[in-house]
């Protein structure tokens, strides 16, 4: 039997390839296609290695290798270390990604990083709403179209305020957007090309991984230490591949907590230099001024991006945000937000800048550093002994589980037992490994006594471990 037989006779799934002129690699995606639209191929069904398929159909293994990672890209395969390359289960978003809760009716929910509920945020509201009732500027502005950018003397007020805040930037940098999430996908539509390479923490946020994948975008992952991404091995990436845009929460990451020094945040600047990338910092985990470190368009304003939005702080639904951009790609970004919708509505912008202009938001986010702080003191105290690393600042915690968990089991078991977490797996970029963690965001209860609760069921389980079952599996 010859090395191709033997080869076929070990493939489950063997396509048959016509070799005419289009590239070996695009005929096999394409058949690859053709077999799991027709049912031939199921989710989870694991594909032939490399090599093995090479062998099978005379071709070379850069070609196997090519046409898995086009495939990856379209969302028809996924790799996972441990489990090789697999038929990807159909869906339109990433695992996890959702900004509603997917908590049962009667489970604590601590999956959402979201403001904590208060009545005074209901209060301001409703204050701030009566008194821009009776300004004619407002209500005329509300009723016509806004300029690309949006409305001037909104971009002049939030710069005023994040100047005051110790992010010092001018009205004509900012372009105003519908929210934080819009801000990302604006700048990675307008900034990078189908195809394209973008690249990241190796965990980071599933909106970014969600709208690379949604653009068509080559998403890299960037391995880590304990201050996040480590400069090394950003270097060694970017001389193995084209890299155009380099996504970064420095403060602290989401999930792991991560946050980075001066030092390492100098060090990934002369790398973006050398390299030639642009830098989009994600700030919308907002951090108070005491503990936030130096923000990376002010080491390098010529080629960095930064993202603001009121969502943590004021609240989420008034989706309101900023963009703040270096003066040469202000223009682009324009064209391409005028593209999309136009323009970002007056309304929600009039409400978040008279909110924070008028001195109520920093009432407001006073008191939610003060509750937070409770809060985390209640999970230190509740989760005493268990790895748990957090931020002043920070609306959740990283766990880290003890062995033998699986953040899979733990989560499901958290479920039955009437807490709703969020494992690693969503925030794993590309094919990298998910960590045996939980994320773990403490305001989503409106009260302590709640949180309370929540927490003492997972300390139980904890302590408990993993069930018999689960171990086998």
């Amino acid at each position: 039997m010859t090395v191709q037989q033997r080869a076929q006779s070990r493939c489950h799934w063997l396509p048959e390839l016509e070799r005419d002129s289009s590239p070996l690699y695009k005929a096999l995606v394409d058949q690859l296609a053709r077999d799991i639209a027709d049912g031939n191929l199921k989710p989870g069904d694991r594909l032939p290695p490399q090599r093995l398929l090479a062998d099978a159909l005379q071709v070379t293994v850069g070609t196997i290798t090519r046409a898995y990672r086009e495939a990856e890209r379209r969302g028809l395969l996924e790799a996972k270390i441990g489990s090789g390359t697999r038929v990807r289960a159909q869906q339109t978003e990433a695992p996890g990604f959702r900004h509603l809760s997917a908590a049962g009716q009667n489970s604590i929910d601590l999956s959402l990083s979201t403001p904590i509920e208060t009545p005074l945020r209901q209060q301001q509201l409703s204050a701030l709403m009566e008194r821009l009732a009776g300004r004619p500027d407002v209500l005329e502005a509300a009723l016509h179209y806004q300029p690309e950018q949006g409305n001037s003397a909104q971009r002049s007020s939030l710069a005023r305020w994040l100047s005051a805040q110790g992010l010092p930037m001018a009205a004509d940098e900012l372009i105003l957007t519908e929210g934080g999430q819009h801000a990302d996908f604006l700048a990675l539509q307008v900034l990078v090309r189908p195809g394209e390479a973008v690249a990241s923490d190796a965990l980071t946020y599933p909106g970014m991984i969600a709208a690379a994948r949604q653009l068509g975008l080559k998403h890299l992952p960037v391995p880590m230490d304990g201050e996040g991404m480590r400069p090394d091995a950003l270097e060694r990436l970017c001389q193995q591949q084209r890299i155009r845009l380099l996504y970064l929460m420095p403060e602290y990451n989401n999930p792991t907590v991560a946050q980075m020094s001066q030092a390492r945040r100098e060090a990934i600047v002369e790398i973006a230099r050398r390299y030639d990338l642009l830098l989009l910092e994600d700030g919308v985990q907002y951090v108070a001024p005491e503990h936030r470190g130096q923000a990376f368009y002010q080491l390098a304003p010529e080629r960095a991006l930064y993202i603001f939005s009121v969502s943590k702080i004021l609240a989420g639904g008034l989706r309101f945000g900023a963009l703040r951009a270096p003066a040469s790609l202000i223009t682009q970004l324009s064209a391409g937000l005028r593209a999309q919708c136009w323009a970002s509505s007056s309304l929600p912008g009039a409400i978040a800048c008279e909110w924070l202009a008028s001195g109520m938001a920093e009432t407001l986010i006073d008191w939610q550093w003060q509750e937070l702080a409770a809060r985390q003191q209640l999970m230190r105290e509740c989760l005493q002994g268990y790895e748990l690393n957090y931020h002043p600042c920070g609306l959740h915690a990283w766990l880290a589980l003890p062995d033998p968990w699986r953040a899979v089991d733990f989560v499901q078991r958290a479920a039955e037992r009437g807490v709703t977490l969020i494992g690693a797996e969503p925030f794993c970029v590309g094919s990298q490994p998910a960590p045996q963690a939980v994320r773990i965001c403490l305001t989503p209860p409106p009260a302590r006594d709640q949180l309370k609760v929540a927490l003492e069921r997972l300390r139980e389980l904890l302590h408990e471990g993993p069930s018999l079952k689960a171990l086998l599996v």
